[in-house]
């Protein structure tokens, strides 16, 4: 690639769900003023070449092979950001939000951690230091206290069984739990296992839960004469279920930001991301999960109504995927990584990435995206420019390990 195909910093600019999403929680954090602010984790790890493909890159199509997105104007094709960027065909709502200038998009962004771990990425990713596990309050809850405003006996609330790292700390918050609990999916299974794996007892007590599990499945499919059916069934369930959480937390957090005296920041969290084996490309089972994320953001836009106007929401995972697709259809744990900026209140319409390229000498590590910019740039700005926290409080006590990450100005709008 040329230097100013490579060099694609756009000046100013940046950048939930149905079916397929089997977990998701919510905290939302009250604070005074006017502007909303949205956080969404997706846990597991997006593929960002998928989810933004770069089909512009000569060494695309040939590292994906057979789940690379086709280009722009081919059939099943990605929709045109630019001439190196597309959006995946399930963006569809995304892509009215970049064409009224209300989306901006990052890529080749990661947090400073560098390994493969989802524990640790996003423990990095939450808690806005440098190093896993330094801290046990999250960056959006520190924010909080200098937002301003009248103090309260609770900054936020949590929707969903467990408040996130990322809104821990000193900021009270409360919580509440939607009607209903989804299915737990594959990603959370392996998550499970990588927790349990150093405790022999708890380790087996799991291995037997998912052996009498996978049992009780076999029969089922017996019955049916059909093991793969069995397998599908499941699976739709299992969306159907996740769906109808993920529409009653979108709606319950729509509601609260609505309120005039209601609060003003939030935040998401959905699994499913972890895309090891038969990821697919324009269809296929990522492509489900990204229309989903599509639905659930439109939804959001639709119920927060003239609010969204004055809203800013940043999409991010803890980390990229590997730029090149495995034995198994599907792509591994990575590094660099997409991110997504929208809203009435973003400058959109832009794509903000140092684009290192594809080719096998300018891989990390021989295999992954390379990051060319820090995602906590992205977040201390929005909170500055957006929010108003001072930015010696960003710089001091948010993210105290990020004084030589630079602002990124023009963001948001006003």
């Amino acid at each position: 690639m040329t230097d100013a195909s490579r060099r694609r910093f756009l000046a100013g600019g940046l950048a939930l769900s149905a079916g397929g999403l089997a977990m998701s929680r919510l905290a939302l954090a009250a604070a005074d003023g006017e502007q909303r602010f949205v956080f969404v984790i997706l846990r597991g790890a997006l593929d960002g070449l998928t989810a933004v493909p770069p089909v512009g890159d000569p060494a695309y199509a040939g590292l994906r092979r057979e789940i690379a997105v086709p280009p722009v104007g081919a059939e099943g094709g990605a929709l045109r950001l630019d001439g190196t960027f597309g959006l995946h065909p399930s963006f569809g709502f995304l892509g009215e939000l970049w064409q009224a200038r209300q989306l901006a998009v990052l890529h080749a962004v990661a947090s400073p951690y560098r390994e493969r771990s989802h524990f640790d990425g996003q423990d990095v990713l939450e808690s806005g230091l440098a190093r896993p596990h330094a801290t046990q309050t999250g960056w959006l809850n520190r924010a909080l206290a200098q937002i301003g405003g009248a103090p309260r006996r609770e900054a936020g609330v949590a929707l969903g069984a467990n408040i996130p790292l990322v809104m821990r700390g000193p900021s009270a918050v409360a919580s509440w739990s939607p009607s209903r609990l989804a299915m737990l999916d594959d990603d959370t299974l392996q998550r499970l296992g990588d927790l349990y794996a150093g405790d022999p007892l708890l380790s087996q007590r799991l291995a037997d839960a998912l052996s009498a599990d996978a049992i009780a499945m076999s029969a089922r499919a017996d019955a049916a004469q059909d093991a793969e059916a069995g397998m599908a069934v499941k699976a739709g369930a299992a969306r159907q279920a996740g769906a109808a959480q993920v529409i009653e937390t979108v709606k319950a957090a729509a509601g609260f930001l609505r309120r005039p005296d209601g609060p003003r920041v939030a935040v998401f969290d959905t699994t499913g991301w972890d895309t090891h084996a038969n990821e697919g490309g324009a269809q296929g089972q990522l492509a489900l999960r990204l229309r989903a994320l599509d639905a659930g953001l439109r939804s959001l836009r639709d119920g927060l109504g003239p609010v969204w106007d004055r809203t800013a929401v940043l999409v991010a995972t803890e980390f990229g995927r590997t730029a090149a697709v495995n034995g198994t259809r599907g792509t591994d744990h990575g590094t660099g990584a997409a991110a997504f900026l929208l809203g009435g209140a973003v400058q959109g319409g832009r794509v903000i990435a140092d684009w290192p390229g594809l080719s096998a000498s300018s891989l990390y590590a021989g295999r992954d995206l390379a990051p060319t910019q820090d995602l906590r740039a992205v977040m201390k700005s929005v909170l500055r420019d957006h929010l108003g926290v001072p930015q010696r409080h960003l710089d001091g006590v948010v993210f105290p390990d990020s004084g030589g990450v630079p602002y990124l100005n023009g963001l948001v709008r006003g």
